[in-house]
């Protein structure tokens, strides 16, 4: 049975842009997560994977390849349980599927991991230069940041934080959390800080 996995990464965004493609005889996986969450540790994800080793699903649709994931890693990890499961994995937007001819497609891996990682460069490139016009307003100024008044509290920080604080506890390094749940390494010494000294 052929499925479609969607993501968005907030319940604001629509998914109409990911399933007008969508053909009536596939199952769909929706997903409202960021993209720095590892596939396997998503609610519909984990569905999906689930429906693929029970031979449930032996044939995957995605919009674009930044639905799996940001992670390079990750998203070829991805690929290669698909490829264990025999599950062709076919990405919209460049028109190609990871097995042909019943054998893994080298081309789709390559084209695949070239395309990860610049997608992750440009999301690193982004961070840096949104650091960069902060640190720059600063020098000037001229940024505000949070309206005054409005300081939260320990805990609102830390619900707003989920993922940092599951990737703290997990062991994770401070530079990897942040790189995972893209926000910046002072906010995860923030959230580090506060986990120490306030009680959820």
């Amino acid at each position: 049975m052929k499925a479609r996995y969607n993501r968005i990464s907030t319940s604001s965004q629509k998914l109409d842009r990911q399933t007008h493609k969508a053909n009536k005889d596939e199952i769909l996986f929706n997903d409202v997560v960021s993209g720095s969450v590892p596939f396997n540790e998503r609610t519909e994800a984990i569905k999906l994977i689930q429906a693929i080793k029970s031979n449930a699903v032996n044939y995957v649709s995605v919009s674009s390849i930044d639905r799996l994931g940001r992670n390079t890693l990750d998203i070829l990890q991805t690929i290669e349980l698909f490829n264990n499961y025999d599950v062709t994995l076919k990405v919209d937007n460049l028109g190609i599927e990871s097995i042909t001819n019943g054998k893994p497609n080298n081309v789709f891996k390559l084209i695949i991991s070239v395309m990860a990682n610049v997608a992750e460069m440009e999301r690193e490139t982004l961070l840096e230069r949104q650091r960069e016009g902060i640190a720059l307003a600063k020098a000037k100024g001229t940024y505000t940041g949070r309206v005054k008044g409005s300081k939260e509290t320990p805990q609102q920080v830390l619900d707003k934080h989920k993922e940092v604080v599951r990737y703290i506890k997990q062991g994770q390094s401070l530079r990897n959390v942040a790189k995972l749940s893209d926000v910046s390494l002072g906010t995860v010494q923030k959230v580090k800080k506060l986990l120490t000294t306030h009680t959820q």
